[in-house]
């Protein structure tokens, strides 16, 4: 049952269920030039590389600290990363005003917090959500933690992993990449041990399960579609899947790529898919027939990230 039918099940048998949205604003430029070509960056298009510096909207801007896998709220007034302690912190869009959400204890990795931000539902006594949630390696195991985005050195929990009704159990350890998109707070994220990307949907129920093969999964705006890399003859395609429909649909949206293609993630308008490739940051970009040839939007190489 896809995700979208999961939630209209459970709307149905929840009297006067109603979905808050939150709205997710910002716009990507439209790419035209060949893929070859260098053009203007996408507005609010992001790229972290590992240093302090973080390039925003073209220019280069020094955080003060190490960032690595920068992900912003919805509506881009605040950054999430893992500073150069390995720690999770949140700071201002210009890197001031740094808090510490969660200090590591030492022995473990942390790595590509995203936003679990959602507006209450009174209707079904829902309340918001504002979270942080990220991967965890502890003595060899990864797994998926939260912490609310307001704490100051506050302690992870793990993250429950539900599977759904005969579907059997989901894994609990080997998770990584996790992603958070749409207003129900749903998340996908990979599995190293299966190869497959997972959903969990956090709304009602806390369950999910297994979508298809893959990795680096990320969830689309609307949470009908999720854009996740796969091997095709030796390069890194990117796929995307449409489980908004009452069959879904896996679809190459790279055919012709000659070099991997990794790193997706999602326009605000979920118009245009932002990715690394080993000579820049690339994108495309929905056409009538479905995503347009890709092109080169920055010689810089790093994860992209759009800010609300």
């Amino acid at each position: 049952m896809s995700a979208r039918n999961r939630r209209n099940t459970a709307a149905v048998t929840t009297a006067g269920a109603a979905a808050a949205l939150l709205t997710l604003c910002g716009t990507a430029a439209t790419a035209t030039a060949a893929p070859s070509h260098t053009v203007t960056v996408p507005r609010g298009l992001t790229i972290s590389d590992g240093t302090r510096h973080v390039l925003v909207n073209g220019k280069s801007i020094d955080f003060g600290t190490v960032v690595r896998d920068l992900a912003w709220n919805p509506s881009g007034s605040k950054a999430a990363f893992v500073d150069g302690h390995g720690d999770v912190v949140v700071s201002n869009p210009d890197g001031s005003h740094r808090v510490t959400v969660a200090a590591n204890p030492g022995g473990q990795t942390w790595s590509h917090p995203t936003w679990q931000v959602t507006a209450a539902d009174r209707a079904n006594q829902i309340p918001a959500k504002n979270n942080l949630i990220f991967s965890a390696k502890i003595h060899g195991h990864t797994v998926l933690e939260g912490v609310k985005a307001t704490s100051n050195h506050g302690r992870p929990a793990r993250i429950s992993l539900n599977g759904d009704p005969g579907d059997g159990n989901v894994p609990q350890t080997d998770n990584t990449w996790p992603n958070v998109g749409g207003s129900y707070g749903s998340a996908v994220y990979e599995n190293t041990h299966t190869g497959e990307v997972y959903i969990r949907d956090d709304y009602l129920r806390q369950q999910g399960g297994a979508l298809t093969k893959g990795s680096e999964p990320a969830l689309s705006p609307d949470n009908e579609e999720v854009v996740f890399v796969r091997s095709v003859h030796g390069h890194d395609h990117l796929f995307v899947e449409d489980f908004g429909g009452s069959t879904q649909v896996v679809k190459d949206v790279t055919p012709h790529a000659t070099a991997d293609y990794t790193e997706p993630t999602w326009s605000p308008n979920g118009k245009t898919i932002a990715f690394r490739a080993p000579t820049g940051t690339y994108t495309i970009t929905k056409t009538a027939h479905g995503f347009g040839k890709p092109v080169k939007v920055s010689q810089h190489t790093g994860l992209p990230a759009y800010r609300g």
